[in-house]
């Protein structure tokens, strides 16, 4: 997605005759592209036919769990009370959602046996705790602790962790894009001085190894929300060469470089990635404002037109009380929401701050499942009223 990649066979031109090594099969080029054919895309040149099926049939590896009658008010949960179990699929916990993005956890206690598809969106998955391999048809991709994994929907690929005694990710996905935002890059597309990422900070695959094989494998893939198990007569990675914008990478939280000023920065100075439904943040350790009569906790403020949602991933968040790792704040739009008692006074004077956290911003209201209901901090809604 940053940039243009390249690995593996390839022919000279896109669209010609590519033979296998006996001069006479064709390897079978398949275009990976988003926006019908009119945005970012890839080659890819498989061993198979990619539409080889010999079953289909639905399944449902875990369940949403609609909390229908939540109230709209001012949430604190704390993920870590309702530890899942399972497979990259089935140890989903989903926590808030609406039409365009689904946000849950999952803490991974087992490979999978399958192959992972998500035709319906796209995946970024931060990596709280573990390490491990990403396997998919683009080829080989190491990951570790706070590493962000950013899948394109459709790309098939396993997740293998080095150890499974403690894996949690937060699993944000979307039916749009994943975009670096427009304003960190240059007219060509380059990311710019002044952006808080540079290009070599983003990792593709590094290796690619295709597999000819035959046998059973199996694909789950999410279609429209439903999920189907397709079995196929071939080694789904049989992809032999690649190239084009449109696959997975990886970028550590803290690779991020933050932006400080003079006085307090609002939540856009930290942003990550955009979309076309809601924006993703990121903050991270970074100097306070250095004005003299500087207040470096955020100013009360009434986000109208988004939910603002924030997982807490380590350090001391300078703002709230009660606070934990892994706990998620979820503040509905229209109703102002800022600093605790307290805090706003504490701040002052103070010259950095050592805090990891993620922001998801909506442009339309988050819907609650059940797993809220049963992780809540009672009465966090009344913590402005003092002691």
């Amino acid at each position: 997605m940053p940039f243009y990649v390249k690995l593996g066979k390839l022919p000279p031109k896109r669209h010609i005759t590519f033979f296998k090594e006996d001069g006479v099969s064709l390897y079978r080029e398949e275009l990976f592209s988003t926006h019908g054919f009119s945005s970012r895309y890839s080659l890819k040149y498989h061993y198979h036919l990619p539409t080889e099926v010999t079953k289909i049939k639905e399944i449902k590896p875990y369940e949403l769990s609609p909390w229908d009658e939540a109230p709209v008010k001012y949430y604190h949960f704390i993920t870590a009370m309702k530890k899942s179990k399972g497979n990259i699929l089935t140890a989903r916990q989903p926590y808030m959602y609406n039409r365009n993005v689904l946000m849950s956890t999952a803490d991974v206690t087992e490979e999978a046996d399958f192959f992972y598809k998500n035709s319906y969106r796209h995946e970024l998955i931060f990596v709280h705790y573990g390490s491990g391999i990403m396997l998919s048809e683009y080829g080989v991709l190491p990951f570790s602790q706070w590493d962000y994994l950013l899948i394109p929907k459709g790309t098939i690929y396993q997740l293998k962790f080095d150890n499974y005694e403690k894996v949690k990710l937060f699993i944000t996905e979307s039916t749009t894009a994943f975009d670096i935002p427009k304003h960190y890059r240059n007219q060509f597309g380059q990311l710019n001085e002044d952006a808080p990422y540079y290009e070599r900070d983003f990792r593709p695959p590094q290796f690619l190894d295709p597999k000819d094989e035959a046998g059973e494998f199996k694909v789950i893939a999410n279609l429209t929300d439903r999920h189907f198990e397709y079995t196929v007569p071939h080694h789904p990675f049989d992809v032999v060469g690649w190239d084009g914008y449109l696959y997975p990478f990886a970028f550590n939280i803290k690779d991020y470089a933050p932006k400080v000023g003079q006085l307090h920065l609002p939540p856009p100075s930290h942003l990550l990635f955009t979309t076309q439904s809601f924006v993703f943040c990121n903050f991270c350790p970074r100097l306070f404002d250095f004005h003299p009569q500087a207040i470096p906790a955020p100013y009360f403020h009434s986000n109208i037109d988004s939910d603002e949602m924030l997982y807490y991933v380590d350090g001391d968040f300078m703002s709230r009380k009660g606070i934990v790792e892994s706990s998620v704040t979820l503040h509905p739009m229209g109703i102002p929401h800022g600093p605790q008692p307290g805090k706003t006074e504490a701040s002052i004077g103070k010259k950095e701050t050592y805090e990891y956290a993620l922001m998801v911003d909506t442009f339309e209201p988050l819907k609650l499942t059940t797993h809220v209901r049963d992780t809540m901090v009672e009465g966090y809604e009344h913590s402005w009223l003092g002691d």
